[in-house]
């Protein structure tokens, strides 16, 4: 089997363990969090490496919770999301910065660690067999490059099977074209559950969206030489960044997005049917629970 890492974005994990921190919150009869889910079923598919994408102040808490037990199963690295990780010129300006950079400098973090393919998730968040399955098979032997352009892939849901019972979500709403590429991504926020389907909610108003539409959420197949995209991208960024800005963030949708525009990328679109899920509101956590449950009684999971 050829080599792929899945790359799990968990540097917004906060600042102390326990109640309250999403992320590690126990989903499982065993107590496993959603981040076990992930690499299991990313090690089924054929990921042989896991690299973290964690702060330096939580590696030991890190490495206690999940971090020591996955080491005994596959190849795990650490690489670590630090505020003052920017060009040396630009440190005194945003010394007061307490705000992350976003999910572009989270990966570009990876840099020196991985040389393969790799898939992108985001810790908090279970996306299904499904999606491991054919981001495995795109990225490891997939589209070839025709176009004389970077090929990137992303893994897409229905819309319907990503929304919470508990308040509006953002989702990236995309625009896919019959040879299944991404021709738009539209960053949506604010979209909630309605008795017809979903819709954005802009105060008082219900502005009614395609419960079917494809949305992206946050899984991304790419290869190592976009880190030198990255790289040259968010030093741009920074440089851009005015005096006062401490909450600018350099986000994966948006970068992407933007290369889309400039017609620097292709995005092939991989459509997955599982329903995806995750604790946003404290609230969602039984519903977690009451899913993972399910799926360990249908024999999902050992």
């Amino acid at each position: 089997m050829s080599s792929a890492t899945l790359v799990v974005m968990a540097a917004g994990i906060g600042s102390r363990f326990g109640g309250g921190i999403k992320q590690l919150e126990p989903v499982g009869p065993n107590g496993e969090i959603i981040m076990d889910y992930s690499i299991y079923d990313a090690m089924k598919a054929g990921f042989d490496k896991v690299v973290f994408v964690i702060r330096k102040d939580l590696e030991k808490d890190f490495r206690d919770v999940i971090g020591n037990r996955i080491e005994k199963k596959v190849k795990v690295e650490y690489a670590f999301q630090e505020l003052d990780d920017i060009p040396e010129e630009y440190k005194e300006r945003f010394k007061e910065r307490t705000k992350p950079w976003g999910t572009g400098q989270a990966i570009l973090c990876c840099k020196d660690l991985v040389n393969e393919p790799f898939l992108v998730i985001n810790a908090d968040d279970y996306y299904g067999k499904e999606a491991y399955v054919e981001a495995y098979r795109e990225l490891t032997g997939g589209t070839d490059e025709k176009s004389g352009k970077m090929l990137i892939s992303m893994v897409g849901f229905v819309l319907k099977n990503t929304l919470s019972e508990n308040g509006g979500v953002t989702r990236g709403i995309c625009k896919v074209d019959d040879n299944q590429m991404l021709t738009e991504i539209v960053e949506t926020s604010n979209i909630v559950k309605t008795e017809d389907g979903a819709a954005v909610q802009d105060g008082d108003a219900l502005i009614p969206v395609d419960v079917n539409s494809v949305v992206s959420m946050n899984m991304w197949g790419l290869k190592s030489d976009f880190f030198d995209i990255l790289e040259k991208g968010f030093a741009e960024f920074v440089a851009s960044q005015e005096d006062g800005n401490l909450k600018g963030e350099y986000l994966l949708p948006t970068i992407i997005g933007d290369l889309l525009k400039e017609g620097k990328v292709d995005v092939k679109v991989l459509k997955s049917h599982d329903k995806w899920f995750g604790v946003t509101y404290k609230e969602d956590k039984e519903l977690v629970v009451n899913e993972v449950k399910k799926l360990v009684e249908q024999g999902m999971y050992q």
